[in-house]
């Protein structure tokens, strides 16, 4: 997720990423941080070396030399890929690929179901809208973003000066070239960073084991540990005869990366150092106490309650057709995936009482403040104002987690708004055609009129009557107040329920844009969905935004605070979808009392599972034959495969995909997960109980070369036992 000034501090901060132990500075845990590359030889190389790191900061991160962070790739638009041969062969999470292979699946060629492996280069498959990006290198560029600035200008001056500066120093950095530059605001705002990307477009599916594999344990292990889960997909990225970034061509040859990751295939152990390389998103880890109890009482339970509704309506039409399974198997997982996170935050949160943490930080620094005459001047009632903001935002905020968790959800809602701004443009009826075509592709009807019915019922329960649409008072009169009967009709009479016939609008466009405008704002679609939008404009969007720049100017304030407290800049800057590194060790953990979990598990975990009844543990009849016949060649250890393990690094959404390395820097395993117990690490982190989990690399030589029988692409990495 990239970062947003807007949604930022409420809805933003369910994603949050430790709380801030005012009373501890000085002995920040060795595991614990989301460090920037470029400022490890600075900060932390030192610590790292100690907890047993053989590299020197240059071999990480250098705009001299190639380096490891020339290995690590955004892959698409959340993920973190890496590559492993100098032929452009990439790895990243099987999830994080799982639209891709999904996009090429059918019911003749069920490629989520049964797997994809090409044989060949030929063989391998293009992805539409599939980017793969590098980071070339990273600047400093505070003094240039703040130059002007005046201490407490108002907060809208203030962001619209930050954007001009923004973009004069990234057409300074990318003018007359290829690549692609992005300036990130850390520190809330107090500090800036230019990132210099690479952006290459031509990229191929390789291979992904079957979903059994790659998802193994479903939603039923989803952010829990032991875990079983080949969660990993292979894709080459590609280049033109230069060597530089092009689209699709057939002509075009695998890239040669500057840096690929070797691989170390000889084991691991409890105790072992690991670093991990990614992406992680958006986190937050200074927010203040009103706002983790808004999330604790109203906002986490609200969203969780709503997908809870929205999964059950899909589980149960995918169930009923293998057409519909595949079309909403990546809808259903990326609804899922939060879903279950935030109710580990809740249990997490409870647990850690971190309300009651926040309040004693938020004491111990108002005693900081009082304590001296100047701070008194700059940061006196900087608390109050936090609690009147958060305060004043509560409704606002139930509106907007509706708008995102309710409104937008409904697919029809999205096409329509889509397929009204595009005609707006003036975009060409073909293209039109094209989006139609993909978009009713992976569209079911029934779910979608379940969902609209569903969620709209919603709307009338949680939100504020005065942010309701009028059409509301037609369901309470008309309909007397049935859903599903007004979401039957509404779907009968809407143009978008058939593609058919939104292909003879886009006729009527071809001929008279004007007139096929005018008949799409008639679609009773289109009308309920301006009716929501009005009235967010007027009643929800202004004092909601209003706010959050309050909230802004408070926390910039609060921040340059915080880096007064710390002049030995122990504070890592919250994770904003840039380049982090984390560290820590491979270690197991115990989650109760009288409980405790091992690091690593084995391919007999996995068909111990199997045994149960449960549709998430179904294995693979070739995975039972190898484990059968002991047929794991070089890769099992004493009789056993090796499947997942856990590692102490400190981890977010983002990390998907990212690479667990060793001390020296080898691909150890690729990270998927956290475990439910310690999910509670967006707010509080604790190293005896937060961990990242890994598939081990070892297990995924063993699925592409005894599994899928795609050995050949081993011959292409280098592979030390």
């Amino acid at each position: 997720m990239i970062w947003s000034g807007k949604k930022y501090w409420i809805t933003g901060a369910f994603h949050l990423l430790g709380v801030f132990l005012f009373s501890g500075l000085a002995n920040l845990k060795a595991e614990e941080g989301m460090w920037i590359p470029m400022l490890i030889e600075k900060y932390q190389i030192e610590h790292m070396q100690e907890a047993g790191l053989r590299l020197s900061a240059e071999d990480i991160y250098s705009i001299n030399r190639d380096c490891l962070k020339d290995a690590i790739v955004i892959f698409g638009r959340g993920c973190t890929g890496e590559m492993i041969s100098d032929e452009g062969l990439l790895l990243t999470n099987h999830h994080c690929g799982e639209g891709a292979v999904q996009s090429h699946s059918s019911v003749e060629n069920d490629y989520l179901t049964n797997g994809y492996w090409a044989m060949s280069r030929e063989e391998e498959l293009p992805n539409e809208n599939l980017s793969v990006t590098y980071l070339r290198y990273i600047k400093e560029v505070t003094t240039e973003v703040t130059e002007g600035f005046i201490q407490g200008m108002d907060p809208q001056v203030r962001e619209r000066m930050v954007n001009e500066s923004m973009g004069k120093i990234i057409q300074s950095a990318t003018s007359g070239t290829h690549l692609e530059a992005v300036v990130k605001p850390f520190y809330y705002g107090n500090e800036y960073y230019l990132f210099v990307y690479e952006v290459f477009r031509d990229i191929r599916l390789v291979g992904a084991p079957p979903v059994a594999i790659g998802n193994f344990g479903a939603d039923q292990d989803n952010w829990m540990w032991p875990r079983h889960t080949g969660d990993f997909s292979l894709f080459r990225v590609y280049a033109g005869k230069e060597n530089e970034p092009a689209t699709y061509d057939p002509s075009n040859k695998p890239y040669k990366p500057r840096k690929h990751l070797e691989i170390a295939a000889g084991g691991i152990e409890e105790g072992d150092f690991t670093m991990i390389l990614g992406y992680p998103g958006s986190t937050t880890q200074y927010l203040y106490s009103d706002a983790v109890k808004l999330m604790l009482d109203k906002s986490l339970p609200l969203k969780i309650q709503l997908r809870t509704t929205r999964l059950e309506i899909m589980d149960r039409y995918m169930k009923s057709s293998d057409k519909v399974r595949i079309q909403y198997a990546t809808k259903y997982r990326g609804v899922s995936n939060a879903w279950k996170k935030w109710q580990g935050i809740i249990l997490g949160l409870n647990r850690m009482e971190a309300v009651e943490k926040k309040i004693e930080e938020e004491r111990a620094f108002q005693q900081w403040v009082d304590a001296d005459g100047e701070r008194q001047l700059k940061y006196g009632g900087l608390m109050d104002q936090f609690t009147q903001d958060y305060s004043d935002i509560v409704q606002y905020s139930v509106a907007i987690d509706l708008m995102g968790e309710a409104i937008e959800p409904v697919e029809l809602f999205r096409q329509v708004s889509r397929m009204k701004g595009m005609m707006r443009q003036g975009v060409p009826v073909e293209l039109l055609k094209n989006q139609v075509e993909r978009f009713y592709k992976d569209f079911y009807l029934p779910i979608d009129l379940e969902v609209f019915a569903a969620m709209m019922a919603a709307c009338r329960e949680h939100m504020a009557d005065s942010f309701l649409p009028s059409f509301f008072m037609e369901i309470n009169g008309k309909y007397k107040g049935d859903f599903y009967r007004f979401a039957k009709e509404t779907y009968r009479n809407s143009i978008f329920s058939d593609k058919n016939q939104v292909i003879k609008l886009l006729d009527i466009y071809h001929k008279n844009p004007e007139n096929a405008i005018k008949q799409l704002m008639k679609d009773p679609m289109s009308i309920y969905m301006d009716q929501f939008r009005e009235l967010y404009m007027v009643g929800v969007n202004p004092v909601y935004y209003q706010l959050q720049h309050e909230l802004e100017k408070s926390y910039q304030t609060y921040m340059a605070a915080l880096l007064e407290m710390s002049a030995d800049r122990l504070l890592y800057p919250d994770a904003n979808f840039s380049m982090r590194l984390t560290y820590g060790n491979i270690h197991g953990y115990r989650p109760w009392d009288g409980v405790q979990y091992q690091f690593s598990t084995t391919l007999s975990g996995l068909m111990e599972k199997g045994t149960e009844d449960f549709e998430d543990y179904r294995v693979p009849d070739k995975l039972v034959q190898l484990y059968t016949e002991k047929d794991y060649g070089r890769y099992g250890v004493e009789g056993t495969m090796p499947v997942c393990f856990i590692a102490s690094n400190h981890t977010s959404g983002g990390n998907s995909g990212s690479p667990v390395l060793d001390a020296d820097g080898r691909l150890i395993g690729i990270n998927f997960d956290r475990n439910w117990e310690g999910t509670m690490s967006d707010i509080y982190y604790d190293p005896s109980l937060c961990r990242n989990i890994a598939v081990d690399i070892r297990y995924v030589l063993f699925i592409v070369d005894k599994f899928a029988g795609a050995g050949y692409l081993l011959d292409e990495m280098k592979i030390t036992w």
